[in-house]
């Protein structure tokens, strides 16, 4: 069975990304924030030494209630991260605030039906990323992404091919490896919408962050 995006979905969609569309093509690094050392930023100002950009990669387990049945999947985990401009500057740290696109791909999972179907799952969003940078190795942030929630039901006709609304709220931390690489583990609560119905999911996740 496949459903198509209703039309309050697709329009939910086609807002947020054309926000996110109007942040990147505005707000172009070299003037979004002092990304760098040598961008002129005030004397006592801290500046971290890192560019404007950032791209993790990593795993997540994930925790779905959906269309009636249960099931969990391992995910990878892929997103990307510009700096738009510093909210808060200290010398101490600073408070950053940037546009984030993500994108999860889960496998293996098994629904509680009975007989048991095969589950996977994909999700592809974009939304604001906040973070407080400092002279310390730990980075907490907190982000909040929509887009769209896809799942695969094989070996069974009651439940196909089905696309919905997904959102993430959630958030981490970064951990400094070295100047330009983090290790990151975060968590994240996972709304979907099918059918008119919202269903709360979470997910848990780790893996590796490189600045640029």
């Amino acid at each position: 069975m496949r459903c198509s995006i209703p039309n309050r979905i697709r329009k939910a969609l086609v807002v947020a990304g054309s926000v996110l569309c109007v942040f990147m093509v505005f707000a172009k690094p070299s003037v979004a924030g002092p990304c760098t050392p040598d961008r002129g930023e005030a004397p006592g100002i801290y500046v971290p030494d890192r560019g404007c950009f950032a791209l993790g990669i990593g795993y997540e387990y994930e925790h779905f209630h959906v269309l009636g049945t249960s099931f969990h999947n391992n995910a990878y985990n892929a997103n990307f991260t510009m700096h738009l401009f510093d909210a808060v500057t200290g010398a101490t740290g600073r408070l950053t605030v940037g546009a984030e696109g993500a994108m999860d791909a889960g496998f293996g999972g098994k629904a509680s039906t009975n007989p048991a179907v095969d589950a996977k799952s994909f999700f592809i969003g974009a939304g604001p990323h906040a973070a407080l940078e400092t002279n310390s190795r730990f980075e907490p942030w907190v982000h909040g992404l929509v887009g769209l929630q896809h799942f695969r039901f094989t070996q069974g006709a009651g439940f196909g091919s089905n696309n919905g609304l997904g959102y993430k709220i959630g958030g981490g931390v970064d951990i400094r490896l070295a100047p330009r690489l983090s290790w990151r583990v975060e968590g994240d609560y996972v709304g979907t919408d099918f059918k008119s119905v919202l269903e709360s999911n979470y997910s848990a996740g780790t893996g590796l962050v490189l600045h640029f």
